[in-house]
Formats: C-alpha cells, structure tokens, sequence
C-alpha cells in the first residue's frame, strides 16, 4: 500500500479509533447493527482500494488522491461517530444552565428566533435545505482539491477535520451538553411552521441518551450529540478556509456559509456560545494541522504533487 504522509496521520488514527471502538463496544455489551456498519465502512474501504489502485498500477496521481481522501473521509466520520457514542452514559452532569446564561447575558433566546423565523415559513423551510450541505460541501471540496493536484491543501483539510472532531468530542465528553433545543419547548404553531432539523423531541431523546446510554447502535438511528463546541461550525470554517480559489466555488461557498451561521442555530438548535466554541475548535485545529504539515513538508513537490515514497 502506498499512502502518502498525510494519509498515514489518518489511517493510524482510524485504526486507534477502531481498535477503541472495538473493546468498548465489548466491555460496555452494545448490541450493533453489524450489517448497517459493514455496508458504510465498506464503502469507504472500497474508495481507499480503489485510490490505492489508480496510485499503484495506474500511476493517476491525481484521482488516487482524491479517491482515497473521500474514502478516509466516510471512514472517520462512521467510526469518529461511534467513538462518540462510546462516552454514554455521561459521567458528568450537563452544562447547559452555565451555556444559556452566558447566552442570556449576549441577549440570545433560542425560542424567540424560532418564533421570529416562524413568521417567515420559506426561510425556515431555506435554512433546513442549507442545513444540510455542511457533509455535501466538504466532500465537493475534497474532490476539487483532490483533482487539482492539491495534495498540501487537501491534507491538512482532512487532518484539521480529524484534530477538530476528536478535539469537539473530548470537550463534551468532559462537559456534556446538549443543546437549546433540549430545554425549550416550541409553540405548535412554530412546529407547524416550516420543518426543523433538531426539534425539542430530538432534545428529549438526546437527555434520555445522555441518562440510560445506548441499547442498539445503528447508523441509521446515529444522533448529533455535541451541542458546545458547534461542529457544524467548525466544518462551515473548514469550507470557508480549505475552498479551491474557484470562480465558481468560492462564491457559492462563501454565500452558503454566510446562511449556515443562522442555520446552525434555527436547523441545530444550538446556544449562541456553541458557535464560538466551535470557532475557537475550529483555529486549534488549523494551527495543530498546520504544525503537523510544516513536519511532513519535505514529502511534498513544491507545486502540490505528491511524491509516492
């Protein structure tokens, strides 16, 4: 197998993860949808087999990057997820009192969006559509970069989303929160309004999760459980930095992102505080991966191939 620096900071990390995933699965006895996983980490093996191919017998730098990035990419984020799972029950008691004071003091009131959105149905029914390309947009970026040539950039990409959700996840793991939607409730008119991605219902099955643990886990049944620090934040910042310098992409990005400030708010149901949280994640995780990349510097041509040892 040839794998370049970068790819090899990911994949050691993966099989750390899976390794961890493995024993607490076991010690903890959680029952697991093997075929539900099986099928979605096999896609992103295959993805890796494939950029291992093009890399190897076909000598198309190129895609090989891009292919084996989207790969490692699924990868993480299937067992990054379960690794997440892994700290419930929760240890620690919720922080969310401390988070909607500090909130309050900003003169944020997560209800009294929704109330104001909900006077706006095509808004809101707009900020669930944005809501949900943060996955779509990092993927797109990863195979622009990828097919650039841009191994450098696309590297540190991928190990700034790896240091930032590994770190997003200690932070909650240490102090456990959940979100404004898990202490508010919403006038049915709001509900009724326009659809909302994470609503007081999803806030309830999130406390009963951080309480009594998980019986079966699925990917199909997979909850987002950082409130503070924001992930969705920390990948908007990711779009924004790591975007191709595209006449085409970048506007659509950076416009895409503009919205996504309040989408993370209405659509994740998340304090204000939850969005500095994930900034400040955010820049630890640039500055780590930049460090990191500065150390692998010499496996790289200066005009972004990479060099296959």
């Amino acid at each position: 197998m040839r794998f370049l620096p970068g790819e090899w900071f990911v994949v050691r990390i993966l099989l750390v993860l899976a390794a961890l995933d493995a024993l607490l699965l076991f010690v903890k006895n959680i029952p697991v949808d093997v075929m539900g996983y099986a099928s979605v980490i096999g896609i992103g093996l295959f993805l890796v087999a494939i950029g291992q191919y093009y890399r190897v017998i076909r000598n198309e730098g190129r895609l090989a990057l891009a292919v084996t990035a989207a790969g490692l990419f699924i990868l993480f984020t299937i067992i990054g997820s379960i690794f997440n799972y892994m700290f419930l029950p929760n240890a620690f008691a919720p922080i969310d009192d401390f988070l909607m004071q500090v909130d309050a003091a900003m003169g944020y009131h997560w209800p009294t969006l929704l109330i104001w959105v909900s006077n706006y149905p095509w808004f809101g029914t707009f900020l669930y559509q944005v809501y949900f390309t943060s996955l779509p947009q990092l993927l797109v970026i990863i195979l622009v970069l990828g097919f650039m040539g841009q191994a450098r950039e696309l590297h540190r990409f991928l190990l700034t989303g790896v240091i930032g959700a590994l770190t997003a996840i200690v932070i909650w793991a240490l102090f456990p929160n959940f979100g404004a939607k898990s202490f508010h409730e919403l006038p049915q008119s709001v509900l009724d309004a326009f659809p909302i991605a994470v609503t007081p219902a999803y806030g309830d099955a999130l406390l009963a999760l951080s309480r009594d643990g998980v019986d079966y886990l699925s990917p199909k049944n997979v909850l987002g459980l950082i409130g503070f620090p924001s992930f969705h934040t920390v990948m908007a910042c990711m779009s924004v930095c790591f975007v191709p310098r595209h006449i085409i992409l970048m506007p659509v990005i950076f416009c895409l992102n503009a919205v996504m400030a309040l989408a993370i708010l209405v659509q994740g149901g998340h304090h204000l505080i939850d969005m500095f949280g994930g900034i400040g994640v955010f820049a630890i995780a640039y500055a780590l991966s930049g460090l990191t990349m500065r150390r692998m510097s010499n496996a790289y041509h200066t005009i972004g191939e990479p060099k296959i040892a």
